[in-house]
């Protein structure tokens, strides 16, 4: 379970106001759960995302994951429990080596140093069967390197890397964003299916409404740092795109009200 008690993370530019991205969230995510995070630009988000991965440290609250409390650990500890795929499909994995011994490394997590272990016949048939199953064809290339391979089919080998140790939270940072459409669809149905089939908990944050409608059990909107949106079962399930778009004009709206009657408030006392 990951559980968030009044998580906040607050920033100040020289000379600027206080700004929280993330406004005292308080969050229960039971495992095995599939929670999509969607928000407008600048909602917090993915500074959510990331005080959950110890990239950003919290100014107040705390953070606690499968019993441990991590507030303070550092990104590396947490990494023991947290498996984590970024938007650039570079990232996570080292372009020079192979597919099976960028595996090999993410298979190597927490053992002596050293590849040749591992890419053994025994993990040379482990890393083929799991690639066919997510895309068969796929496993078929695990002596071409990394870099040489395209964004989408990169990007389903930094999957399998982040869940070959099947981790306590699965966190996808916008990991379709940077792929063309056919891509991002084949990314998306490996991704569902590793979650479903390894009984992950996984937190996905998508800007695409499409994905947030027919992707997890659950879903969460932030705006403002805060969540205005909080659906999971058959509320969830009900829920289409155009309900989103909806709902994202509506915060627009407001937000516009909100700035008029800023200005008009600071012209008064000028």
């Amino acid at each position: 379970m990951l559980h968030l008690d009044r998580a906040t993370v607050q920033f100040q530019s020289p000379g600027g106001p206080l700004v929280r991205a993330v406004d005292g969230i308080s969050l229960e995510i039971p495992a095995g759960q599939f929670v999509v995070v969607i928000g407008t630009n600048g909602s917090g988000k993915s500074t959510l995302l990331g005080s959950i991965a110890g990239t950003v440290r919290l100014s107040s609250g705390s953070i606690q994951l499968a019993g441990h409390d991590i507030t303070d650990w550092s990104q590396h500890a947490r990494a023991r429990l947290i498996g984590r795929v970024f938007q650039d499909p570079r990232a996570g994995t080292a372009g020079s080596l192979s597919v099976l011994e960028n595996l090999a490394v993410a298979a190597c997590r927490g053992r002596f140093p050293g590849l040749g272990w591992a890419t053994n016949r025994q993990l040379r048939a482990e890393a083929s069967a799991r690639l066919a199953r997510i895309v068969p064809g796929l496993e078929q290339r695990l002596d071409q390197p990394i870099g040489s391979m395209s964004g989408g089919q990169r990007q389903i080998v930094t999957l399998l890397m982040a869940t070959w140790h099947r981790p306590e939270l699965l966190l996808l940072d916008e990991h379709t964003a940077a792929l063309d459409p056919a891509a991002a669809d084949r990314v998306v149905r490996a991704t569902a299916g590793l979650i479903r089939d390894g009984g992950l908990t996984a937190l996905m944050v998508t800007h695409s409404l499409a994905q947030a409608a027919a992707l997890g059990d659950r879903l969460i909107l932030i705006h403002r740092g805060r969540i205005e949106l909080d659906v999971a079962g058959p509320a969830k399930r009900r829920l289409t795109a155009d309900d989103l778009a909806d709902r994202f004009d509506g915060l627009r709206r407001a937000d516009q009200l909100d700035d008029a009657a800023a200005r008009t408030l600071a012209e008064l006392y000028v």
